[in-house]
C-alpha cells in the first residue's frame, strides 16, 4: 500500500507545484551573491509547505472549521502585499544601492518568512486537491504521501536553483528580477483571487 502510493504521490506533487519553480528561481535571483540565500529559501519553502500538508491533514481528518474552503481564496492577499511593496521599493530605486566592495551587485536579503508565506499562500488550491485524494486512501498512505512531497520540495528547490543559475536564463533574471518579481507576487495573488472567489460563485 506504501509503496504503490509513490508514484501516485510523485504525480502529484508535480501536478500541483510545478509553477513554484517560477516563483523560487526569481526569490534565487533576488537574493543572488547573498550568503545563506539557498538555506533561507530551502527553510522557507519547507515551512510553507509543511502549512499547506498540515491544513490539508486537519481537513481530512475533519477540523474543517480550521480552515474554511471561502478563506482559502484571500491566501491570495499575502503574495498580492508582497508583490506591491516590492514594487514600491523598485519604484523609489531601493534595488539600485546594494553594490559590495567589488563593485558588484549584490542581491537582496530574501527572508525565510516571505518565502514560507509566499509558497502557503501558492498551495492554497493545493490542499482543495490533496484533501479529496486523502480522504480517499488510508493513514498509512497519507504518511507516504505526506514523506515523498517534503523529499521532493528538496528536488523543487535544486530545480529551480538549476534554472536560476543557468547563463542566459540568470541574466534575463538578474537583469529584470526587479521587474519581474513584483509582477509574478501580483498576478499570483490576483489569480489566486479571482480563481477562488469563482469557483465559490
Amino acid at each position: 500500500m506504501i509503496l504503490s502510493s509513490v508514484l501516485p504521490a510523485i504525480g502529484l506533487f508535480i501536478v500541483t507545484n510545478i509553477d513554484d519553480i517560477i516563483v523560487l528561481s526569481l526569490f534565487f535571483a533576488r537574493g543572488a551573491g547573498q550568503r545563506g540565500t539557498t538555506a533561507r529559501i530551502t527553510a522557507g519553502q519547507y515551512l510553507g509547505f509543511a502549512g499547506i500538508l498540515g491544513a490539508a491533514v486537519l481537513v481530512t481528518l475533519g477540523a474543517g472549521a480550521f480552515l474554511p474552503p471561502e478563506v482559502i481564496p484571500y491566501f491570495g492577499l499575502i503574495p498580492l502585499a508582497l508583490g506591491l511593496w516590492a514594487a514600491w521599493q523598485a519604484w523609489r530605486g531601493n534595488d539600485d544601492d546594494d553594490d559590495d566592495d567589488d563593485g558588484k551587485v549584490a542581491g537582496k536579503n530574501v527572508g525565510v518568512w516571505t518565502v514560507a508565506a509566499v509558497t502557503f499562500a501558492n498551495g492554497g488550491d493545493n490542499i482543495g486537491v490533496y484533501v479529496p485524494v486523502f480522504l480517499s486512501v488510508g493513514p498509512a498512505a497519507v504518511v507516504a504521501y505526506c514523506v515523498v512531497f517534503l523529499v521532493l520540495v528538496a528536488v523543487l528547490v535544486i530545480a529551480a536553483r538549476f534554472v536560476a543559475t543557468r547563463r542566459p536564463i540568470a541574466e534575463v533574471l538578474e537583469r529584470w528580477e526587479h521587474v519581474l518579481f513584483p509582477i509574478v507576487l501580483i498576478a499570483l495573488g490576483i489569480f489566486i483571487l479571482v480563481s477562488g472567489l469563482a469557483l465559490e460563485n
